[in-house]
């Protein structure tokens, strides 16, 4: 019998973490801060990469905020925008600044690969009578690319997304439970299996501190915008900070093993 660590050699471990930019309802839909939803998902290999960030994040906390191990200090991109709460600090431009740069840093040195599926809700409910649930129809692409990368990498993995509400988290445990059951359109139940090692997704709230989840917030918005931008869907903006994180992170993408495409690999528009 194979020992655990033989196991883990021959399989190693990963983890997706996801959060989303936008919301899955059906309304105000001729505005593109409400028409498109985008669901991000970033996956590491949890000894060493994810290990290896989640202790880079902690020392980028304890520079800039000092030591609070009963008040962690989350990264919440809102409220770095925003300067509020510990991010407050950042109102001084020097120190912004050198945030700005530590945490652009922090990403370009992390390992981890990026997928990131876009819906337009508007087109999506003209086309369908009874059109799926935006969240859970991103969320099926975003596992089937998942799925596909562990089953050609002879891996195995499981899901972990950001909890949104009693009633969202248990529509969403439905829709995660579904598809490991069942697979999907283009993914058989089978490949899902062999992939995945639990039929149930992992939900944490902010508060709880993980990194990974951290991770996926700071990017969904950034990253939904610059996907927005290449079709020509929105104005650009401009040199705001969240083309930096996109640039340090476009090397993250999934690709496609041999021509290296990232359109419907790492970048999946609906």
């Amino acid at each position: 019998m194979d020992s655990p660590a033989s196991s883990e050699r021959r399989f190693p471990r990963y983890r997706l973490y996801i959060d989303e930019s936008g919301d899955h309802a059906f309304h105000q839909l001729d505005e593109p801060a409400h028409r498109y939803l985008a669901l991000l998902g970033a996956w590491f290999r949890e000894q060493d990469d994810y290990t290896h960030f989640a202790d880079e994040l902690e020392r980028l906390k304890r520079r800039f905020f000092g030591p609070r191990p009963d008040e962690p200090v989350i990264l919440h991109r809102s409220d770095i925008i925003n300067r509020k709460r510990a991010f407050g600090i950042l109102c001084d431009a020097g120190l912004r600044s050198t945030f700005d740069a530590a945490l652009i840093q922090l990403v370009q040195d992390a390992s981890f690969r990026l997928v990131c599926v876009v819906i337009d809700k508007k087109s999506h409910s003209e086309k369908y009578t009874t059109p799926f649930h935006p969240y859970h129809y991103c969320l099926a692409i975003m596992l089937d690319r998942y799925v596909s990368w562990l089953n050609s990498s002879n891996a195995r993995g499981d899901v972990m997304a950001e909890s949104r509400g009693k009633e969202e988290d248990l529509q969403l445990k439905e829709a995660y439970k579904r598809v490991y059951e069942s697979g999907t359109l283009w993914r058989s139940r089978e490949q899902y299996q062999r992939a995945l090692t639990s039929k149930d997704i992992k939900l944490e709230r902010k508060r709880a501190n993980i990194a990974g989840l951290q991770l996926a917030d700071v990017l969904a918005y950034p990253v939904k915008q610059a996907c927005l931008l290449e079709k020509g869907l929105i104005d650009d903006r401009g040199d705001v900070f969240g083309k930096k994180l996109v640039e340090v992170a476009e090397s993250k993408f999934n690709r496609h093993p041999s021509s290296g495409y990232i359109e419907r690999y790492g970048k999946v528009w609906l």
